[in-house]
This record gives structure tokens, sequence and C-alpha cells, in this order.
């Protein structure tokens, strides 16, 4: 059997996903019947040419590159494969263009969605409704959908996206490098305890939440840093630097290997996740796995993730996440054991995740 494995374009930096592709692929049988190919088709760059356009002529490019560019690539290379696995779901227009009955998309969340499911919440343009339509209409073409969580299944079937009986479980794994043994020497510009997050920028992160804790830890720990990996600042995220006032205290590392943000996890003090919604936490995991305190929003996917492995507060309560904070600043011994944090975390396998796929793409056949 052999497999296409439909990656994002790397251009797009969803470092999340292009781990998610390299992991699958790392941990594939390596057994001649079961052959796993990337397909990846080159990113065309158009209006990125004229730097003017700035971020409109980035974003009208991946459109073209996402819905015309790979779509005719894929159409081309169909009768290669014997399965098709469309790692992000938010490429599923692909599958209109693929054999259905043999490819498989792997369902992150339901955020590509919103527009359609929940228009009040998520307003949005016609063109992009439209586009959304696309690729939900080509998710549920797909002959198996996987997913990372229960939390995730359970919005899929309650907003009836995918048929239930098309869903598998494919929870992620954790790679070898996060451990609690590391030899990793941190950058230069970390000279202080420090507390991290790890992730985008994007508004589901609740960045403002992050923020306006560190503001209010620095007032009792001047000497604490925030380290924050990924992601680029809006510009109402810049105002809020300025605003309170802690700039020159925040350290912005971007395009780290895998090794230093383990080295991160491993020295910080707090790792923090102050989302409002997620499909699983990679971070979570990768951070218990290293044996870092993690003190997390309190969403059912992080309780499903790390059940009592980690620290949860309420989403948004600023007082609440400082106190949380201060307390195993001052005393690390009022977190979970590191034993059961280490423990929760043993239970994800990239290797498991893989097998888990591959035997649903041999059922196919």
């Amino acid at each position: 059997m052999r497999t296409a494995l439909i990656c994002d374009y790397l251009e797009e930096q969803w470092h999340s996903m292009d781990l998610c592709a390299e992991m699958l692929f790392a941990h594939w049988r390596t057994d001649s019947r079961f052959q796993l190919d990337q397909v990846r088709p080159p990113f065309q760059p158009r209006l990125t040419w004229f730097p003017k356009l700035g971020k409109v002529a980035f974003n009208s490019d991946r459109l073209l590159n996402r819905f015309w560019d790979y779509p005719n690539y894929v159409k081309q290379i169909a009768y290669q494969f014997d399965a098709f696995h469309v790692c992000d779901h938010t490429y599923a227009q692909l599958v209109h263009e693929l054999p259905a009955n043999r490819t498989g998309v792997y369902c992150h969340d339901i955020d590509a969605f919103r527009s359609l499911i929940e228009p009040e919440q998520e307003p949005r343009p016609r063109w992009y409704r439209a586009m959304s339509q696309r690729i939900l209409d080509g998710l549920q073409k797909a002959a198996i959908v996987f997913y990372s969580t229960e939390t995730v299944r359970q919005q899929i079937e309650h907003y009836q996206l995918v048929d239930c009986d098309r869903l598998i479980h494919a929870p992620y794994g954790i790679s070898p490098e996060f451990s609690i043994e590391s030899n990793e020497v941190l950058p230069e510009a970390i000279q202080s305890p420090f507390i991290l997050h790890v992730g985008s920028c994007i508004p589901r992160k609740r960045i403002d939440v992050l923020l306006d804790v560190f503001a209010e830890l620095s007032q009792a720990h001047p000497e604490l840093q925030l380290v924050k990996v990924s992601g680029e600042w809006t510009d109402e995220q810049n105002q809020q630097l300025d605003r309170l006032n802690i700039r020159a205290k925040v350290i912005h590392l971007w395009n780290l290997p895998t090794s230093m943000i383990a080295a991160l996890y491993r020295r910080a003090e707090v790792v923090l996740l102050t989302s409002e919604a997620e499909g699983f936490g990679l971070p979570l995991i990768e951070s218990l796995a290293c044996g870092a305190i993690a003190v997390v929003s309190d969403l059912p996917v992080f309780r499903e993730v790390a059940k009592d492995a980690a620290i949860y507060c309420p989403v948004g309560n600023i007082s609440a996440w400082v106190k949380a904070i201060v307390t195993v600043l001052n005393n690390p011994n009022q977190a979970p054991a590191q034993s059961r944090r280490l423990e929760i975390a043993s239970q994800y396998s990239w290797q498991k995740h893989a097998e888990i796929i591959r035997q649903a793409y041999l059922r196919l056949g």
C-alpha cells in the first residue's frame, strides 16, 4: 500500500501542523508494503513579489495556492497512490480532487468552520464563508476523519459536521527531545527566572490574559521574565506591552529547534497556556514530559489531556491566575507531583498515533 501524506505549505509556518506531518512520516512503519510519501507542491508566489502589499499579498497567494495550485497538483498525482492522508483539515478542499473513498483527513479542531456553525459569534464576509464551506464539504466527503481528543469529537457530533461512524481517535504524541534530561544552554538573553508561553498569538490563545497576568506577577516578582516562543505580536498586543510597561521583561523567540524548546520547558518556573479554546494543546503534554509545572485554562480538552497533572484557572480571570502562579512560585511542592506529570505525558506516543492511522487505511483497502 502506497499512501500520500498531504502536507501544509511550509511557507504558511503552521508549526504544529508541520510537526504532526513530520512525526507521522517519521513513525510510519519502515515496511515496503506500507510506503508513505510526503506530498507538498512548490508554493507559487505571485503578489508577494510586491512587498508594498504586505500581508494582503501573502494571504492572497495562500488562497491561490490552497484553492488552485494544490488541487490541480493532487489531481495529477492521484493515480499514483492507494490512499491519501490530509494532515490538516483546513486543506480538506483537496478531497474534492481525490478518490474520497480512499482519503482521510485529520480534524484538529473546528475553528475553521465557526463562521458556518456560529455565524453570530464569528461573522465573516461571504467569500470567507464560501471558502470555509468548500473545506467543510471536502471534510464531509472523506472516508475517514481522525481527531485528537473526545472534546473535538463531541464538537463534531454536536454540530453534525461528520458522520460518527467515520471518526477515529488518534491522539498526538511527544517527541523524544521532550524529557527531563538535557544539556542545552539557554539563550544569553535569559538571565533570570522566567515563565514560559509556547504558541501563536491568534485570538483564541488569549495573549491579552498572558500579558496582564505577567504584569501583575512582575510587581511582586520584579526579577521575573516572560519568555514567549513563536507567534507575532498583533497591534493590540504591542499596545498592551507598552501600556503595561513590561516590554523590557519580555523575551520573544522564534524558529527554535525542538531541543531548545524542551530546554525552556525544563528551566521555566511555570508554563502558561491561557487559551480560551484548543483542540488538544501540544505544549501542555510537551511541558509535562519535561517535568514542568503547567498552569492552564480550565478547558474540558486540557482536563482530558492532562487530568490532574496540571493546575487549572478560569479563562480570563486574572486574579485567579496570579494567585495560582504565586502559590507555586513560592512553593513548587504545591503543584502536582513531578512523577504524576511524567506519568501522564508517558501515555502519549507518536508511534501509537502513526499505527492507528496506518491501520485505518489498511482497513479501507
